[in-house]
């Protein structure tokens, strides 16, 4: 008798790398991957910035060549709505598809956009931006010299604005806090892309909310709360997101922010597992719980859970990364800082030529580098390793920051503090279907089996160029 199939649900990175690396892993079985969308799986850091300025299409976006479904045996439920999950009865409802059962089932379910709630919200014009159907809807109402209004100054409200001033539009950017991306990065730094987005004509609306939407059919301008109202033809609203919980709610899993995971990406419920956006999960290096909703997280988590679905023990250790590119200037962040109780930097804000380490209870809790390449591993060392750097020395343009890293990865280690999820664990063959892993997405393979991708490493060093 046929065993039930794994089911994916979710079609954005975390949902068809998770396939990718069932079948790197060997997995023979049937594997069906379920999505609301009407396309295959896509990465949606695109639809932001060159996808909307039509740059790339979406080709450049997708996951896998639309071929690799099929060469790989993985099914496509497109336009397919998971309703209802049974993990009592190891059954889930599918519209349309019916019920069926699985032998395990991994929720990519993502985020949804939260949606502006005023009065004319429903107006044509105003849009959220998720999906590459938003995108193109978006792009297809943009002409150059239209006004556009976005709503909301994080990272999703800040690159539609860069993105969109670049394509010729007239800007404004309406926020409630003092300076965009405070809440993420602190004001000292939210003033620099103030000034940045300044510099490039956008017209900068701090410190209120937008009270209304007014137009006949259609958006004719934004009403805001301290009396302002702005001609608008359209607007792109980007006030965050929340993890998409319903399913894994009603069907009776631990929620609190997303859906609650241990390290090896396990529900409360058995034999169902979480990645990407919705998965709260507990990060066995950083203290306490992690929800990432950026790409670097959907692309590392998947082989984590893959290989404890097929009983191959591992922990996802990966310390959160995200970049973002908002005109000619180049953002990389890595780390975790809910909280801070300073932040430091190494090289003068304003020039935006510089890094900055936020400081939690004396330890390097993230670092990020404002227009400087390369940096990036070291203050993942930084912040894998728990290290208290002084402040003084972080800030020191002449300590070099890689023998920084090396210091506390060593010290980590003579304190046997370090975490390796691959020990005492039987290190498999690598077979072909690994190998294929390797070629497809070494970074994956080294989340769930490091040694054999530092093996592969090596005996692809070994045989010199192809």
């Amino acid at each position: 008798m046929t065993a039930p199939p794994i089911v994916i649900v979710g079609g954005g990175l975390a949902g068809a790398k998770t396939a990718e690396s069932l079948r790197g892993w060997g997995y023979d079985g049937q594997l069906l991957l379920v999505t609301e969308e009407p396309v295959r799986p896509y990465e949606r850091p695109a639809l932001s910035k060159s996808y909307l300025r039509g740059r790339s299409g979406f080709d450049d976006t997708a996951v896998h060549p639309e071929a690799w479904y099929a060469e790989h045996d993985v099914e496509l439920a497109l336009s397919t709505r998971a309703v209802a999950l049974d993990p009592g009865a190891r059954k889930i409802e599918l519209e349309p598809g019916g019920t069926i059962a699985y032998e395990r089932l991994l929720l990519a379910t993502g985020s949804r956009p939260r949606r502006l709630t005023v009065p004319g919200a429903d107006l044509a014009g105003v849009f959220c931006l998720r999906t590459v159907a938003d995108a193109d809807a978006i792009s297809a109402a943009v002409t150059p010299g239209r006004r556009l209004v976005v709503v909301g100054a994080g990272w999703i409200g800040t690159e539609v604005a860069a993105s969109l001033r670049r394509v010729g539009l007239e800007v404004s950017l309406v926020y409630r806090s003092g300076a965009p991306l405070t809440r993420s990065l602190g004001t000292e730094i939210g003033v620099v892309f103030a000034d940045l987005h300044a510099e490039h004509g956008v017209a900068l609306h701090p410190d209120v909310t937008v009270t209304a939407v007014r137009g006949r059919t259609a958006v004719e301008s934004v009403e805001l709360s301290d009396g302002t109202s702005i001609g608008a033809d359209l607007v792109v609203v980007g006030l965050g997101a929340e993890p998409a919980t319903e399913l894994a709610r009603t069907a009776g899993l631990a929620i609190a922010d997303g859906v609650l995971t241990g390290p090896g990406l396990a529900t409360s419920a058995p034999d169902v597992y979480a990645a990407g956006d919705v998965a709260n999960v507990t990060h066995s290096l950083l203290s306490g719980r992690v929800r990432s909703e950026h790409w670097w997280s959907a692309l590392t988590q998947p082989p984590v859970a893959a290989a404890n679905m097929l009983g191959h023990p591992a922990c996802y250790d990966w310390i959160p990364t995200f970049t973002s590119k908002q005109y000619d200037v180049m953002v990389e962040y890595t780390g975790h800082a809910p909280r801070w109780d300073r932040i430091v930097f190494r090289g003068a804000p304003a020039s935006r030529h510089f890094t900055a380490f936020w400081i939690t209870d004396g330890k390097v809790a993230a670092g990020m580098t404002v227009g400087i390449p390369g940096l990036e591993r070291h203050i993942r060392a930084l912040v894998a390793a728990g290290a208290g750097v002084s402040p003084a020395v972080l800030a020191d343009p002449d300590s070099e920051l890689a023998e920084l890293a090396a210091t506390a990865t060593r010290q980590k280690k003579e304190q046997s503090m370090t975490h390796d999820h691959a020990q005492d664990r039987d290190h498999p063959e690598i077979t072909e279907g690994l190998r294929q892993w390797y070629d497809a997405c070494p970074c994956c393979m080294s989340q769930a089996l490091p040694e054999v991708k530092q093996a592969l490493d090596e005996e692809r060093a070994a045989a010199g160029p192809v």
